[in-house]
């Protein structure tokens, strides 16, 4: 692992596990179209043509469909700490041409200044505060009308978020972290994003690698079905052109 990294409780144990909770997901693409919408704002250019940073990417599995986002005239760069993960996203990327997948961390990511139009970052170390230093770094290498999105669980809303809210009660409550973010110039973006299962095993599965077992065993005593309503917050911030 590499110096700074800061451990995942869920993928970095549970690899499998963790790409069956991808699949399940934002099944109607609400979270992929708050993004196109975010990037487009304004003026903008959306992902088609642009250079991607999909940061703390673990096995790469959005690295395919941000390559499609982009076509023929973008690229895409993943970056994740954990070797194993590394090596699991290049075998997902082999043969797919502009995709990158480099070891690095949040506080020192492998890119040269103002080198890629969108970050992309899902639930990978940014929970508000001891976050900054990954900030800094999006700065950095945000190119000038660059744009950087950061995808985080919504503790004040959706059933996921009671649950969040049970299973961390040490994080700062929802006030504070969208204080957090938004003195620092982001925009929160509100997405409805859902999760939807396959089978009851595999959200239960899902459930047990977030949720500390007491929790766990808790909320799924009180839950039926295969979806769960999961909101998230969509941090967007654009560099000045």
């Amino acid at each position: 692992m590499l110096p700074g990294a800061v451990p995942s409780p869920n993928i970095w144990r549970h690899t499998d596990t963790y790409e069956t909770e991808n699949r399940a997901a934002d099944p109607d693409g609400r979270l992929w179209q708050a993004m196109r919408d975010a990037l487009t704002e304004g003026g903008r250019g959306g992902f088609a043509g642009r250079t991607v940073l999909d940061l703390g990417c673990g096995t790469g599995f959005h690295l395919p469909r941000l390559a499609d986002e982009v076509g023929p005239g973008g690229s895409v760069v993943g970056v994740e700490p954990h070797p194993s993960l590394v090596s699991l996203a290049r075998r997902r990327v082999r043969g797919l041409p502009r995709v990158d997948v480099r070891e690095g961390v949040a506080q020192e990511v492998p890119l040269p200044d103002a080198s890629v139009d969108v970050v992309h970052v899902r639930w990978a170390y940014f929970f508000g505060r001891g976050c900054e230093p990954g900030l800094v770094e999006l700065d950095r290498v945000l190119r000038p009308g660059g744009t950087a999105l950061v995808v985080d669980n919504d503790g004040a809303r959706s059933t996921w978020g009671s649950w969040f809210r049970r299973g961390y009660p040490h994080l700062d409550p929802p006030e504070e972290t969208e204080r957090f973010w938004t003195t620092r110039g982001w925009t929160r973006v509100g997405v409805d994003m859902g999760w939807r299962f396959a089978s009851r095993a595999d959200l239960e599965a899902v459930v047990r690698i977030e949720l500390r077992p007491e929790v766990a065993d808790a909320v799924l005593a009180g839950h039926d079905g295969l979806e769960v309503d999961y909101a998230v917050n969509l941090w967007v911030k654009h560099q000045p052109r």
